[in-house]
């Protein structure tokens, strides 16, 4: 009897062993990886029902808060001010959706949970004193709205920063949402809500600003151009491109030709004011070559996700396999080019579309307005982001964006040579409708093609705006997308009057804060 008694405290001691093992192993190793799974909404309603930090723009607009409900099952609900303006870049926080934008990206500061957010002292924790964190922007409201009125109900996206720092100044898409509907209380209506938007025409809950990528026509031009240059094939006056309809590449028959059939040719700052598809593709073809394009591409920030602080940023796209090199030619100058023949590779027709902007080459907005900002700002690409900073509701700063260096895009010498072939578009070429009094301001056109049945293009447009000779205070992208009812859309007619507006705006002084109201 003694012995079955002992065998049986026995078991139990082992089967506690492995229970206490068990608990202590949920509880130290496996607790971040029950309140990320899904089934768990224990995680959501703390962060759904519990007070955070208000959001402000650069100019003192509140475009989030957290307001107390008197009953239900939430302690608080997050409420957005200004509805749909800024829903591209707070996201939201939604019971059953999770949450998007900064409101994901900074939750912990928002929450109060961060390292640097704990209790003052004991009395804080005692009395139940606030460390949630307030974030302000870096966007500016007033630039905001005119994106916003601007673009209308035409589907596309606007993005001005400041390349001096990385600061994003506006950032705006349509279509878009009101956060609100999906922060609701009432989870079966946010529910409803959220069908609705993931059944809806152009993808609302998708930001187009950072997350959707487009062919970007011939405001990729810029990049060509730069490689062109900064390996020293070209100038701004050397070499002169034949007046020509089209440029057939080796290797093909099927020819690259000019927007609308014309005419063109001349130098790099020529072609760039008339934005040439046929000297392009020649220049990329025969004088470039894939591997110094790639470099100088990738120099800007394509193939790599750009390090914004904001969830799930994708890669711009430019294609880095042309296949294996075939033979070498003599240059069409009758000279090798950049000190070596011309060499013919396996895909030299894709390349020269590639130098346009087609083929398989693809950007987001903010890529591009990157791109003009590195323009502007001697080479140097700094890091976007769209908080400021985030601070305590002591006042004691928490964090801020990144802000640092995240491409040296080309050299100082070829920057100044860019600038200027951009400012000569502005001046004299495709994109006069972009110009702001008083300030000197560099342009591309884009007109992105299809190859669709139905004549259709994006509309884009690129630039920067600044004092003359200074670094540019302000770049912008533009895009207006392809609409099957509007057929071919030029970026100098279409998207230039909107970004001009948005540099306008942007270049005037930051607006004060508004005055709290009474009461």
């Amino acid at each position: 009897m003694n012995a079955k008694i002992l065998r049986l405290g026995v078991a139990f001691m082992v089967l506690y062993t492995l229970l206490f093992a068990q608990l202590n192993n949920v509880q130290l190793f496996g607790a971040e990886k029950l309140a990320e799974n899904p089934v768990n909404n224990r995680r959501a309603i703390r962060d759904f029902g519990q007070a955070r930090g208000a959001i402000w723009t650069a100019d003192g607009v509140l475009i989030a808060r957290s307001d107390p409900v008197a009953n239900g099952q939430f302690e608080n609900r997050r409420v957005y001010p200004e509805g749909e303006l800024f829903a591209e870049v707070t996201g939201y926080v939604s019971f059953n959706s999770g949450s998007a934008g900064v409101e994901r990206e900074y939750n912990d500061e928002l929450a109060g949970r961060t390292a640097g957010q704990a209790y003052g002292d004991v009395g804080d924790f005692f009395l139940g004193r606030d460390t949630t964190a307030d974030i302000t922007m870096t966007l500016r409201a007033d630039v905001q709205r005119v994106a916003r009125d601007a673009l209308g109900d035409r589907r596309g996206a606007v993005v001005a920063l400041d390349p001096r720092s990385g600061a994003i100044i506006a950032m705006w898409g349509w279509p878009t949402y009101d956060p609100n509907l999906l922060a609701d209380t009432d989870t079966a209506a946010a529910n409803v809500e959220r069908r609705r938007l993931l059944d809806a025409a152009g993808n609302p809950l998708l930001p187009t600003t950072y997350r959707e990528l487009y062919f970007p026509g011939s405001t990729f031009k810029v990049v060509t151009a730069t490689a062109a240059v900064d390996n020293e094939v070209a100038t701004l006056r050397d070499p002169v491109f034949a007046d020509e309809r089209a440029y057939t590449p080796p290797l093909t028959d099927v020819p690259v030709g000019n927007f609308g059939g014309s005419t063109c040719g001349g130098d790099l700052a020529e072609i760039m004011r008339r934005s040439c598809n046929s000297a392009f593709a020649q220049l990329a073809a025969e004088i470039i070559g894939p591997g110094p394009l790639i470099a100088t591409a990738e120099a800007f920030g394509f193939n790599q996700i750009p390090p914004i602080d904001l969830p799930d940023a994708v890669a711009s796209v430019f294609p880095a396999d042309y296949g294996e090199p075939l033979q070498s030619v003599d240059s069409f100058f009758g000279r090798p080019a950049g000190g070596s023949d011309v060499q013919v590779y396996e895909d030299t027709p894709s390349l020269a579309r590639a130098a346009i902007g087609q083929f398989d080459v693809k950007a987001s907005p903010l890529q591009m307005a990157l791109v003009a900002g590195a323009v502007g700002n001697a080479g140097v690409m700094r890091e976007p982001h769209v908080v400021a900073e985030v601070r305590q509701q002591n006042g004691d700063l928490v964090g801020a964006g990144p802000s640092g260096l995240w491409q040296q895009s080309m050299t100082l010498g070829t920057s100044v040579l860019m600038r200027e072939a951009m400012v000569g578009v502005v001046v004299n070429g495709t994109a006069g409708r972009l110009a702001v009094d008083g300030f000197e301001v560099g342009g591309k056109t884009g007109t992105a093609q299809l190859g669709r049945s139905v004549a259709e293009t994006h509309a884009w447009i690129i630039g920067f705006a600044g004092e003359p000779g200074q670094p540019a205070q302000v770049a912008v992208a533009v895009l207006v997308e392809a609409d099957p009812a509007v057929g071919q859309q030029t970026g100098g007619t279409v998207a230039a009057p909107i970004a001009q507006q948005v540099l306008a705006q942007a270049l005037l002084p930051v607006p004060a804060a508004p005055e709290p109201a009474d009461g």
